[in-house]
This record gives C-alpha cells, sequence and structure tokens, in this order.
C-alpha cells in the first residue's frame, strides 16, 4: 500500500530546521503550531534559551492529532514505516552538527560528544528501520482443516518523555521502535533541554505523515496530561525514579502500559589484579564524564585494598587535571552543571558525607567561575548509609568504599534500591563471571565503564525502572499480541 499523498506534511526544506530550532516553540507534526498563554519560561541551562510551554489546548490537539493517524500508519507494511525513518535518519545524519551545537549551548555537553549523541540517534532510526521488518506473528499447530496464529498489532498511541541529559538518542529508540510497529507518537522532551529535543523531533516528524509524530514541550505538568489521557496507550519514560513511580501508578489505574527507564546509582568493583593507572582512567570516565549527568555514570566506587591508595592517587591526579571551559572548545574535558537546581543536590550530598565522615580529597564545593560549576570531587572512606551511596548524585563525584575482597566489593554494590546496570574491573576470569551472575542489574560491564553491541535488549531492576529500552525486545513492548483460530464455515 503506497503512503497516501493527503496525509504528508507539507515540503520541509531540512536546512531550514536548524535555523528555527531556537524560534519556533512548539510543533505539531512536522509544522509549528502557536501556544495559548503566552507565558515564556526560561530554562536553567547553561546557556539559557526561552520555550514556550505547551497549553492544554496544544496538548489536547497533539494527541487528537496521533490518535486519529493511528489507523492510517498501522495499515502500511513495516517496509513502508521503514522508508519514513531511513529518510528521517538520513537527514539527521545531516543536521548532527547543528543538533550537537544546539544540545551543547542548551546543556553545556561537550562539543564532540554532542555531535555523536546526534549521530547516534540517526543511527538509531536506521537500526529500527531494519530491525523492525523483521518482527511478525507466528502460525500455530491447530487442528486439521483449520488455521491458528498469533497477530502482532500496534498499541495505538505511545508517549514519550525523554530526559534532558542525552535528549537524542533517547527519543531516536523509543520513538522509533514506537512508529516501527505501527503506533502514532506524541513526544515530550525535557523542559531542560526543550529546544534539543524539538530539533530532532522536528526532523523526524519532516519524514512522516501528518499526525503520525505530535511535539509537545512543557514541565511536569504537560508530561502529566498526557500520562493522564485515556487514548494514551503506552507511556514511554526515561527520567527520575519519582516521575517513572507516578507514570507506573497513573496508567495502572487506566489500564494502560508504561515502559520507563529511572535513575540508577551504578557500582564499580575494582579487583587486586588491575592496574591502578588503568582503573583511576576507567573510574574517572564513568564519575566524570558530562559531569556525571549520565543515567549509567559511576556512583559507587569499591575498590580492592591491595590497589586502593595507587588507584586513588591516580584518580586525584586524573580530577584535578579536568579543564573547565567553552563545551564548544575541543580543550574543554569538564563540563557544567545542568543548573543550580542540580548543582544543590551534588552539593548536599558531598558536604553530608563528609560531615559523616567522609574524607574529601579534591573538589567538593562548586567552581569559582560563572554558572553553576562544580568540581570534580572524590570522596573516600564513604559507607553504605551515607546519601552520597544511596541516591542518585547525577554529579562529577567519586565516593569511595576500601574492601577487603572482591566478593566483598560485590556484596555491596548488590545493596542498592537501583539496578541500572554496574561495572568491574578485574583479570579473572572466575571473578568476571562471579559478577555476571550475582549483580542484580540491567546491564553488566565487564573492564569498560562505558561501551556495548548495538542490539542489547535489558531489564531495569527495582527502582531503575522496567521495560526492556533497547534492542530488539523493545518492539515488543509497543505491540499486543491477539491469538486467532479460523475454520471454514460448513
Amino acid at each position: 500500500m503506497a503512503i497516501d499523498p493527503s496525509l504528508h506534511t507539507p515540503a520541509t526544506d531540512h536546512a531550514t530546521i536548524s535555523a528555527a530550532a531556537t524560534t519556533t516553540t512548539s510543533a505539531s507534526g512536522s509544522a509549528s503550531t502557536a501556544t495559548a498563554g503566552g507565558a515564556h519560561q526560561e530554562t536553567a541551562a547553561p546557556s539559557t534559551l526561552r520555550i514556550d510551554p505547551s497549553s492544554s489546548a496544544a496538548v489536547e490537539r497533539a494527541i487528537a492529532a496521533a490518535h486519529g493517524a493511528r489507523r492510517e500508519w498501522a495499515r502500511l507494511s513495516a517496509g513502508e514505516r521503514a522508508s519514513n525513518l531511513k529518510r528521517a535518519a538520513d537527514v539527521a545524519r545531516e543536521q548532527a552538527r547543528d543538533l550537537g551545537a544546539l544540545l551543547c549551548a542548551t546543556t553545556g555537553r561537550l562539543a564532540r560528544e554532542a555531535v555523536s549523541s546526534a549521530t547516534a540517534a540517526a543511527d538509531l532510526l536506521d537500526e529500527a528501520a531494519v530491525a523492525g521488518t523483521l518482527g511478525a506473528g507466528r502460525s500455530l499447530a491447530g487442528s486439521p482443516g483449520s488455521f491458528d496464529w498469533v497477530r502482532v498489532e500496534p498499541r495505538g498511541v505511545v508517549a514519550v518523555l525523554t530526559p534532558w541529559n542525552d535528549p537524542y538518542p533517547a527519543a531516536a529508540g523509543l520513538i522509533a521502535a514506537a512508529l516501527m510497529t505501527g503506533n502514532t507518537v506524541v513526544h515530550k522532551p525535557s523542559e531542560r533541554s526543550s529546544e534539543p529535543g524539538l530539533m530532532l523531533g522536528r526532523i523526524i516528524a519532516s519524514c512522516l505523515p501528518a499526525g503520525v509524530l505530535e511535539l509537545v514541550d512543557g514541565d511536569g505538568t504537560v508530561g502529566a496530561a498526557i500520562v493522564a489521557d485515556p487514548r494514551v496507550d503506552v507511556v514511554a519514560h526515561v527520567g527520575s525514579t519519582a516521575t517513572g513511580r507516578a507514570i507506573s501508578r497513573a496508567t495502572a489505574a487506566r489500564g494502560a502500559k508504561s515502559i520507563v527507564e529511572n535513575g540508577g546509582k551504578d557500582p564499580i568493583v575494582v579487583d587486586a589484579d588491575v592496574d591502578p593507572a588503568w582503573a583511576a582512567e576507567q573510574i574517572g570516565i564513568g564519575c566524570f564524564t558530562n559531569g556525571g549527568q549520565l543515567c549509567t555514570a559511576v556512583e559507587r566506587v569499591y575498590l580492592h585494598e591491595a590497589v586502593a591508595d595507587s588507584v586513588i592517587a591516580h584518580l586525584v591526579r586524573h580530577a584535578e587535571a579536568l579543564r573547565p571551559g567553552d563545551p564548544g572548545d575541543d580543550a574543554t574535558t569538564l563540563t557544567p552543571i545542568v543548573d543550580e537546581r542540580q548543582l544543590a543536590v551534588i552539593d548536599e550530598h558531598v558536604r553530608s558525607a563528609v560531615a559523616a565522615g567522609a574524607r574529601c580529597l579534591t573538589g567538593g564545593a562548586r567552581l569559582d567561575r560563572p554558572g553553576p560549576w562544580y568540581a570534580p570531587t572524590v570522596l573516600t572512606d564513604c559507607t553504605a548509609d551515607m546519601q552520597v551511596m544511596r541516591e542518585e548524585t547525577f554529579g562529577p563525584v567519586a565516593p569511595i568504599t576500601v574492601v577487603p575482597s572482591f566478593g566483598a566489593g560485590l556484596d555491596l554494590a548488590c545493596e542498592s534500591d537501583y539496578g541500572l546496570a554496574a561495572t568491574v574491573l578485574t583479570r579473572d576470569q572466575r571473578h568476571a563471571t562471579e559478577a555476571i551472575e550475582r549483580l542484580d542489574v540491567g546491564t553488566v560491564k565487564v573492564n569498560a565503564v562505558f561501551g556495548g553491541a548495538p542490539g542489547g535488549s535489558a531489564d531495569p531492576r527495582r527502582g531503575s525502572g522496567h521495560g526492556r529500552g533497547y534492542g530488539p525486545d523493545l518492539f515488543g513492548e509497543f505491540v499486543a499480541l491477539k491469538a486467532v483460530h479460523l475454520e471454514p464455515a460448513p
């Protein structure tokens, strides 16, 4: 079936999308729409931009459009839907530098990392366009003369609510999987990085029929209105644990589905047999990349006593060598904190740890420069009851506990209300295997804090959420299965 030309959005000049990113404040499909109220919200990001939160009428229009487009979109073949996503991937890749520049300006992400983030989003659109064509129902062995099969059907309208810290891959992966399985989407990026999220959304929407991807902006009240709407069949959320749990309760109360990836308190366990300088480098990457503002940042460090002193010395030197500055400058290696609100959380965690007996070897305070900057911090003598070891800090802090054995480190690593990811550094294959088996988290990484092949599916545990947010299993989160039994009439 060919796509009905009347369903297409007006022709879009992709070269103008980036130019419009900071002047258009709300969108429906690929075309901008006015928002009521006229009230401006000023983001407290390192580089302040202004956005207009969507009014209740704008949210209603977006949901109504997605709901109205769902049946026509679902009737298209997977191949036809894939063609749309491939076009979107091509445009996103062409606009990667502009996307990166906007993310850098909005959140302070280092320019080279921001461009890589945009490129990763394009890759996810491409991957979904390929992998999404492979899913199908299955036939069953029924009685002679009858036909039995399991039919895969889209759920309808999917709300995609994404975080400020890495908005491009989070949005692209969820939006692409929802679209490839025949759903329409209403997307609200975080108000802390609304402009980058809307720019990527406009790029994708410009390659789709009208109503298939609707964009809204605003704070939690806008998100709550989307979550509560009975026309929204699935809510996919990446963000804080508190918000994720509220979404889960709200959707469960009305029989809708939720997929939530929430916060983490990811540990790293360092064995006695590793090179201390390399271990310190890995810890530094895990704790300080993007100022520690990543969902899978390292937030707890357990060092074997045999290498602890050397690792700590190397880590302190690593932290003190990080250079704050313009995120667009390649010489900059330390990013700012997203806003004063988050900086206050980081500072409270550090101060309360020191008051409870932790030692601060470097950092431990905001930097003496304009804006929300916090010094890379190394804490030792941290205990399990400290706030910095229990709650998500989301900042450039390495809280350390020295342990007598690798097994003792694993024991402490497992003592958490979260279960997103964990890393172990060891040359002992038995220890690596033990860690893989024992760590009750969605992702275990051995000898690398970041990395992994595309397509890895994982279930976050406990307070870190539920549902498979990555890989081919993600497609299954957005479909409903229907068993069919067919017999010929006599």
